[in-house]
């Protein structure tokens, strides 16, 4: 008897090892952490916007448009709240993706004007902001890339057998990744050109 109770206790623990909750556990805190250094460097780039916009604006006021575009896509950013929760929600991760398209857009815009403008180019401060965006998109290509490896791992997880079983039983659901249509554009750094003016300008 006392074997008999041996073996299923043996026999238990290799079950609940192999069921995949353990894994379901940290490749889900993996996503939690990966999501949330997309937000920050998101955030990142967010608050670069106002002082951007600012100089440009004292070099081209006359670009309105595309400043206006600007502002108004960081506006849109900044009204969504992006909370851990976000991903668990389809349509606000949707919406949330859009906005950040739509600002990466508008920036791409802004520094094509840039390029008519070659004392605005050469101004310190525009430089040096510059070089901050031009990092920020960087890292939120890397934060971007980091967050789809863990949703990846996670996913085939939650859809392989016999952790499936385990992942319906603690409701672990199949998470979005970043993929948009607009995907390649909205992960590419600006280009930034820092060549001095042709002759004649």
């Amino acid at each position: 008897m006392r074997n008999l109770l041996l073996s299923l206790t043996l026999l238990l623990t290799l079950a609940l090892s192999g069921c995949g909750y353990n894994t379901l556990q940290s490749t889900d805190e993996q996503i939690k952490a990966s999501w949330a250094e997309v937000l920050n460097q998101y955030q990142r780039r967010a608050d670069l916007v106002p002082n951007l916009v600012n100089v440009v604006k004292g070099f081209a006021a006359q670009e309105k448009d595309v400043l206006l575009g600007v502002t108004n896509a960081r506006s849109r950013v900044g009204g969504i709240q992006a909370t851990p929760e976000l991903i668990n929600d389809p349509e606000a991760f949707a919406k949330f993706q859009s906005a950040q398209g739509e600002l990466s857009g508008a920036l791409s815009r802004l520094l094509v004007v840039v390029e008519n403008y070659p004392q605005l180019k050469s101004d310190a401060n525009f430089r040096e902001l510059q070089a901050q965006l031009e990092g920020t998109e960087n890292r939120i290509t890397v934060a971007r890339n980091r967050y789809i490896k863990a949703v990846q791992e996670y996913n085939v997880v939650v859809r392989s057998f016999p952790s499936n079983l385990t992942a319906m039983v603690f409701s672990f659901q199949v998470k979005p990744s970043l993929a948009v249509e607009n995907e390649k554009e909205i992960s590419t750094a600006p280009k930034v050109d820092f060549s001095a003016p042709a002759a004649g300008k």
